[in-house]
């Protein structure tokens, strides 16, 4: 094992221990190198490389801390690799959205209140039915971030986060180049709005599978 690795690996057990808490301060690296058996430079390394995965936080003249280890703030590595905007790489995040947001629709449906159902509400009705293609691609991100939150769990709500934000590209395409993108999308919307309404746990998962699904399909097709 690279030496680098292994004094991530020890840094990690620390954290993934209990002995290192977010928002906690590591040793002085010279006691922290000694600790672990390794050399400083092999620890600056580790530091580094877990810095740019937001796990660790150095603040100069002062040390380095435990980030907070919210899921947003570690995801935002997923986030960095997607914008890249390689095919491939987005078509594999609508393949993993694909997988997860009819999940978090279903449980949405089960936990969803009448004032987020009413924001929801409002959010479509301010598009209209002739919306602009940017307008309705904004509203598309707020309107599955808003479901997403209602699920109920964070940790989901983070991971379609990461991976929705880079695919706006492809959604303005399909807008540009597909002749019924827009209505579609409106009226499956307004689908899966209404089963959320009913507390229609496998409605709302059909209609968002068929919602993604029908992207998936498309940007398929197109490349």
């Amino acid at each position: 094992m690279p030496v680098t690795d292994e004094a991530i690996g020890k840094i990690k057990e620390m954290i993934v221990s209990g002995q290192l808490k977010p928002g906690d301060k590591l040793p002085k690296e010279q006691d922290l190198a000694v600790e672990l058996g390794l050399s400083r430079s092999s620890l600056r390394e580790a530091v580094r490389a877990l810095s740019l995965l937001n796990i660790l936080h150095v603040r100069q003249g002062d040390g380095t801390y435990v980030s907070s280890l919210e899921a947003g703030l570690l995801l935002e590595a997923v986030t960095f690799v997607l914008d890249f905007h390689r095919d491939d790489t987005i078509m594999q995040a609508f393949q993993v959205r694909a997988i997860l947001e009819p999940a978090a629709t279903a449980l949405a449906a089960q936990r969803i209140g009448e004032e987020e159902l009413a924001e929801l509400r409002g959010l479509l009705d301010a598009l209209g039915d002739h919306p602009e293609l940017e307008e309705l691609v904004a509203s598309d991100l707020e309107f599955h971030t808003r479901i997403a939150a209602a699920s109920g769990v964070p940790l989901l709500c983070s991971m379609l986060e990461a991976i929705s934000g880079p695919t706006v590209r492809a959604r303005v395409w399909r807008g540009l180049t597909q002749e019924d993108a827009v209505p579609r999308t409106l009226a499956e919307h307004r689908a899966i709005l209404d089963a959320l309404a009913l507390h229609d746990t496998e409605t709302a998962r059909a209609w968002a599978t068929v919602h993604v699904s029908g992207v998936t399909r498309w940007l398929d097709s197109s490349l």
